[in-house]
């Protein structure tokens, strides 16, 4: 990996900084095709679930966006809404003034970086600092206009299964078979993307693990991935420390590990989804995805891990 030294300083009238040597820009088309892509999340909210206000600074969320780009992410996913069930909306303005400078900061830096967002306007404005890729969480309920600028830009976005929105989706888990009523749903919203002229090449799927999901559907979709990879379009998984873990690590007395306790565990799912050939697995910590998943790709293919072994 190329190198680059981040640190902290102090500049007139301005407080704490972020200093950033530049390293050789990536791109999309430099990240690695012969194992599972590990995207790193950033999560610049006041009240996500899992370090919600940690990074709401904006040299916070650079230093910690640089911290997972050099522990390997291959993708940095920024994101200024949290979509934790329950949570409140936040304007495209207030997200747009949170994520913006950090991920101009990330491509400049030679970041792949992905905008975690609903809103065509801040998809737009995030498209015009670089190549970045849109993941989208609205799933059934996307704005209008989104199929429109993904075909227009070309943009690579990332289509999640979603029912509802962050108040309403943990009502709205009644599936006669969780898995084909998935898929089903899937490939509707991936046809009116290309009907709008986006390009099969462009979209990746993410089955929205925890959206609209309860309990063991979880599970289910998990066990069949390969189902949702039939669509012929790449699966990204997304099951980083959620409640669904939470619940399978729970104690004898009903206590459920804190998010960050269940990064073990996310681990296990991601060398499960690397073993089927999931594009990626969308993770808060990033070292243990991504020895998991170097781990899959040997077991897939011993040969080649014994030539990069003996390189």
């Amino acid at each position: 990996m190329d190198s680059m030294a981040a640190s902290t300083g102090t500049g007139p009238n301005t407080g704490p900084m972020t200093v950033i040597r530049k390293i050789r820009r990536r791109t999309l088309a430099d990240l690695p095709t012969d194992r599972t892509l590990v995207m790193g999340v950033l999560n610049v909210t006041d009240n996500s679930f899992s370090d919600g206000g940690a990074y709401l600074d904006t040299d916070a969320a650079i230093e910690q966006g640089l911290r997972l780009l050099y522990s390997g992410a291959d993708i940095i996913d920024v994101g200024g809404e949290s979509t934790r069930p329950g949570a409140g909306a936040v304007d495209a303005v207030t997200e747009q003034n949170r994520v913006l400078p950090v991920i101009e900061a990330l491509v400049k830096a030679g970041a792949v970086v992905s905008v975690d967002t609903m809103h065509v306007a801040t998809a737009e404005a995030a498209l015009k600092l670089g190549e970045v890729i849109v993941n989208d969480v609205s799933g059934l309920n996307h704005e209008p206009a989104m199929p429109e600028l993904i075909a227009r830009t070309g943009a690579t976005y990332i289509l999640m299964h979603n029912r509802g929105d962050a108040r309403t989706m943990d009502s709205l888990t009644d599936y006669e078979d969780v898995v084909e009523d998935v898929v089903r749903e899937l490939s509707e919203v991936r046809d009116t993307f290309l009907a709008a002229g986006a390009k099969p090449e462009q979209l990746i799927l993410d089955p929205g693990l925890g959206f609209s999901k309860a309990g063991a559907q979880n599970w289910e979709l998990l066990h069949g991935l390969d189902r949702l990879q039939s669509l012929g379009l790449p699966v990204l998984v997304a099951a980083s420390r959620k409640r669904f873990l939470g619940t399978l690590l729970a104690s004898e007395s009903g206590a459920e590990p804190s998010p960050a306790d269940r990064d073990h565990a996310t681990a296990a799912v991601t060398a499960l989804s690397a073993l089927h050939r999931a594009w990626g697995v969308r993770v808060h910590t990033v070292e243990p995805s991504l020895h998991a998943v170097k781990a899959a790709r040997a077991w897939l293919d011993p040969e080649a891990a014994a030539r990069q072994a003996g390189a």
